[in-house]
């Protein structure tokens, strides 16, 4: 691989030209001005907090139901999460709730694009418009989705992606992105990632090593150019368990908001640790995304009260959803051993 020994001969180890290579070539895919490539999504979530001037005792909605990397920037910087409930249909933030939860102190808004589905960012921008808050963008499951014929990431004050090797875009590691049109705050970013430097041994603000490896962004530039390929492949076999199981009493997630590049295959059912068992003795692997709300972690006591009510949804997404196998290159038999499975499950439980 040409490019690979390269990167070898320049000892382009951290960042270097192939992570300025894939910034541009991501910014341009999504239509944005500044990409600054970090060392993973947790990462890119913090230096956006901190760039969003979230400072101690400032307070961010957040939905409730969503990966705890969501919100670790957050805790980072000691703002305090203040959670919503979540929609129904999408998993994302219920904002009609989020108008419920707002008070004294609310800084900014997290609109999580939850499984690769995006929010409804038209209603997100006039809502914190209307409430004077900053729009950090959680597209860590999302990349290459879009709303109104915009890429997600690309409407908020920055916006956040993770290339976990899981992720629809996954790296041969770990890597994430943030992505803004501030100049500033670009500027910002980039001094944060690297130890607080804006020329080198030169630390104007307390900073972290968040640097993206090279390899990671040559092996995220090269994957890029397919991802389009993959997310019709993903839609595709999301189309298909659509239609194969729409005979079951499961509840499919359906594309709501214009788009959806189906991270994950998230159904609902009341018997889903029983269908998750009897799938398991099948052959067929299943996951759980999430099944312990943010505000009922351990790591979280003492930090945010629990709510005494008001999350039925929440709840619902946690303990009824099960992500059925859904990758980029899953062959047709490999999808019809689950909906087999899936068929046999409903006439034994019948």
């Amino acid at each position: 691989m040409p490019d690979l020994q390269g990167l070898f001969e320049a000892s382009a180890y951290c960042l270097g030209p192939w992570a300025s290579a894939f910034e541009k070539q991501v910014a341009d895919y999504l239509g944005v001005k500044h990409a600054i490539a970090v060392s993973s999504g947790s990462a890119a979530l913090h230096v956006a907090t901190i760039a969003a001037g979230i400072k101690r005792g400032d307070k961010v909605l957040v939905p409730a139901h969503t990966f705890i990397g969501t919100i670790w920037g957050l805790l980072y910087e000691g703002a305090i999460p203040v959670f919503c409930e979540v929609e129904d249909t999408t998993g994302n933030i219920d904002l009609a709730d989020a108008e419920r939860r707002l008070e004294k102190g609310v800084k900014a808004i997290i609109p999580v694009h939850l499984y690769g589905q995006p929010a409804d960012m038209t209603k997100v921008m006039a809502f914190a418009n209307r409430h004077g808050l900053a729009v950090i963008e959680d597209a860590a499951q999302a990349i290459g989705a879009c709303f109104q014929n915009k890429r997600i990431g690309s409407f908020g004050t920055m916006g956040c992606f993770s290339f976990y090797p899981g992720k629809n875009l996954g790296g041969a590691g770990e890597g994430g992105l943030v992505v803004t049109d501030d100049d500033e705050k670009a500027k910002l970013l980039r001094s944060l990632r690297e130890h607080g430097q804006t020329e080198r041994y030169v630390h104007d603000r307390i900073g972290y090593n968040y640097r993206m490896d090279g390899i990671q962004a040559l092996v995220l530039g090269h994957k890029l150019k397919r991802l389009d390929g993959w997310t019709d492949q993903r839609r595709a076999i999301a189309a298909r368990y659509r239609g194969e199981l729409a005979d079951t009493p499961l509840r499919l997630p359906d594309m709501v908001h214009g788009d959806h590049v189906y991270h994950l295959y998230v159904i609902r059912t009341e018997k889903r640790d029983s269908l998750r068992s009897f799938l398991e003795s099948c052959g067929v692997q299943t996951g759980l995304h999430y099944p312990l709300p943010l505000y009922r972690q351990p790591c979280l006591a003492g930090i945010t009260t629990p709510p005494a009510e008001g999350f039925r949804i929440t709840e619902d997404w946690a303990s009824h959803g099960l992500s059925l196998p859904m990758f980029a290159g899953m062959t047709l038999a490999q999808q019809d051993r689950v909906i087999e499975a899936i068929h046999s499950f409903f006439k034994v439980e019948k």
